[in-house]
């Protein structure tokens, strides 16, 4: 596995352009800019906890990215993936309560119940455009919009913990929760699992038939229909798929940080992501730096608020203009490689 030139020249150029655009915007908008730099790049090397909740968010980035680039290869974008988190999460909430007498073993069933959940939902969504070729930005993202609201009513109504002062469910039991990585802080071992999944989600695409099918059916839909390759149910497979990585973020964020669906938790990261994948562009094996780059920003923004009363929106500002930019040179390289051919 291995990162190809041009992939690799772009993210350095965004890499490079968000440093910049962040030192930036320290020099115009904060009263102490040294202190304000020191805490957004060093603050999450800081200390070991800084550094362990950092990691631990690049757990949902990696599973969010390789969602993203899985669906893509089929020439698909889920836009849905806040509420995919949402939804497996709390499914796999409940599907722990509610088996907690099989100890551990619930654990695993939880985790597949809201994986598959959230498939569905991707699914049916690719199923709408294999049958009546509605757009699946447009379906993933009002089915998000929809399933929030609904997992909110739950969450705060039926299967609210009345002893918490969040508004949250239950907690799971502890022997359901995945192992820390680090004491007495929020990394998981989930961030291992996730880890794992960059290869084979890397193997599957480069190196099965399916795969193969999926990136075919991605670059000339109509080439690979008089192949005699099946590019609707790939369509919705790979949604289905996409979903289920999603879904997989919720459940590990359930098990490894959380251990309670708490309202709202996954705010943010559907488009963050889409965001990872589009800085990698769309491969799998480039997911893992960029996904550490986000968490970095992110934790970085947060820490320098923290200590010096700095914005958070820079962070916000940082992202949106690294989405714009990730955009732009992904444009730029699907129609260089239109002109090649």
């Amino acid at each position: 596995m291995k990162i190809n030139g041009s992939n690799f020249l772009n993210i350095i150029i965004i890499f490079a352009v968000s440093i910049l655009l962040i030192v930036l915007l320290v020099l115009l908008f904060s009263d102490n800019p040294l202190k304000t730099l020191f805490f957004f790049f060093i603050g999450p090397f800081i200390n070991i906890f800084s550094f362990a909740n950092m990691l631990n968010a690049v757990t949902p980035l990696i599973f969010g990215g390789l969602a993203v680039t899985i669906a893509m290869k089929t020439g698909n974008l889920n836009l849905g993936g806040e509420g995919q988190v949402y939804f497996g999460a709390f499914i796999t909430t409940i599907t722990a309560l509610a088996l907690s007498s099989l100890g551990a073993a619930a654990a695993l069933i939880a985790v597949i119940a809201g994986s598959l959940c959230s498939g569905i939902l991707a699914a049916l969504c690719g199923f709408c455009k294999a049958k009546w070729k509605t757009n699946e930005l447009i379906t993933t993202f009002l089915l998000s919009c929809a399933v929030i609201p609904i997992v909110n009513y739950f969450i705060t109504g039926p299967f609210m913990d009345p002893y918490t002062s969040l508004l949250s469910t239950r907690k799971i039991a502890e022997n359901m929760t995945l192992p820390a990585l680090i004491k007495n802080t929020n990394l998981s071992s989930g961030l291992l699992i996730a880890l794992v999944f960059v290869p084979i989600v890397h193997f599957f695409l480069n190196k099965s038939k399916m795969g193969y099918e999926f990136r075919i059916t991605g670059i000339n839909e109509l080439f690979a229909r008089y192949g005699g390759i099946k590019t609707k149910l790939n369509t919705v497979i790979s949604m289905a798929m996409s979903g289920f990585l999603y879904g997989l973020a919720g459940s590990i964020s359930i098990l490894g940080t959380y251990h309670a669906a708490i309202k709202e938790f996954s705010s943010g990261l559907g488009w963050s992501g889409l965001t990872v994948a589009l800085i990698a562009g769309f491969s799998p094996v480039s997911v893992i730096p960029c996904a550490i780059f986000l968490a970095w920003i992110n934790s970085g923004a947060r820490i320098a608020m923290q200590n010096t009363g700095l914005t958070y929106e820079i962070a916000v500002i940082v992202q949106a203009v690294i989405f714009m930019l990730s955009t732009s040179l992904l444009i730029k390289n699907l129609n260089f490689k239109r002109k090649m051919r």
